[in-house]
């Protein structure tokens, strides 16, 4: 009897290691970078769309001269009604008055940080107000049917009758001229702050607020506790609203008021000496923008700080 070979059966060929996962990213990271990037370009190419945009009507309306297509669009231009961008800019290295050595830029400043300093002031009041009357509304229903339709009314009425009106009730109280320049800033500003307020503090579901109950928290508990961190996003879109307004508030306000200081006085000044410069005038709208693009970009960094805080409890 023959052996059989019996062939040893073939051995299994070994595993490989699988490569080691890469570490996930941190989720958001990429888009906050991407933010961080393009949004000062995006704003970059805005300014230049409108630069171009000034500078390609101006040379439109010299070549045409005339109005375009009989629709009655004024297109013809001149140096009078439209100066050229960089004689704007260049202005602001020319004095600001005669036989004075400020340059227009440094005047333009200091009357801008008057006027920052009102709006300041109006939007603080404002908003205080507004808190207060979201959480009146909130814990109050009746009072926010009665009361809410009035404040949408209040907000109808146009500034330029309001104002004057505030400015007189002011000097009748004895207060000084910027008094009720921040009232008309204030007025402008506490009603986005109302309504934001008053939808963030009403965003906590039902399952949360039962439960706060359930617990025994008192309304006050509630408020702190749930209500109030749920609505800083509102409360804070509601204030950029807000600072926005109390800036346009604080200007018209100098108008009316007849303040001798101030952006709004400094834009009324120059449009006094329109004919003898007109760059003049654009640089104070200029300036005048500029601030307030600031003011409300100093909110977004007080958001950004505040909500990161929050998170990270």
């Amino acid at each position: 009897m023959t052996a059989t070979n019996i062939s040893a059966s073939p051995r299994p060929p070994a595993a490989r290691k699988s490569p080691k996962p890469a570490a996930p990213r941190e989720p958001g990271r990429d888009g906050a970078l991407l933010r961080r990037l393009t949004d000062p370009l995006g704003a970059l190419l805005v300014v230049v769309a409108l630069a171009a945009l000034w500078e390609g009507y101006k040379a439109f309306g010299r070549a045409v001269d005339d109005r375009f297509l009989g629709l009655g669009l004024p297109v013809a231009t001149d140096d009078l009604s439209m100066p050229h961008l960089w004689t704007i800019v260049g202005s602001l290295a020319a004095p600001a008055r005669a036989g004075d050595s400020t340059s227009l830029a440094v005047y333009l400043i200091g009357e801008t940080t008057v006027t920052l300093r009102e709006a300041l002031y109006g939007l603080g009041a404002g908003s205080l107000l507004g808190l207060v009357l979201a959480v009146l509304f909130v814990h109050v229903a009746p009072l926010n049917r009665g009361l809410m339709p009035w404040l949408v009314a209040s907000q109808t009425v146009p500034l330029v009758a309001i104002a004057p009106m505030i400015v007189i009730w002011g000097g009748k109280a004895g207060l000084p001229p910027w008094a009720g320049v921040t009232g008309i800033a204030a007025y402008l500003a506490f009603f986005p702050v109302t309504v934001n307020s008053l939808r963030g503090l009403k965003s906590p579901p039902t399952v949360q607020l039962d439960f706060m109950r359930s617990v025994g928290a008192g309304q006050l508990r509630v408020l702190w506790s749930l209500r109030f961190p749920a609505a800083l996003p509102y409360v804070f879109a509601g204030l950029r609203l807000a600072a926005t307004a109390s800036v346009v508030g604080a200007i018209v306000g100098e108008l009316s008021a007849g303040t001798g200081r101030g952006i709004g006085r400094a834009i009324l000044t120059s449009a006094y000496y329109y004919s003898n410069g007109p760059e003049k005038l654009y640089a104070a709208v200029l300036v005048a923008a500029i601030a307030g693009i600031l003011f409300v970009q100093v909110l977004a960094l007080l958001e950004r700080f505040a909500l990161r805080h929050r998170h990270a409890r």
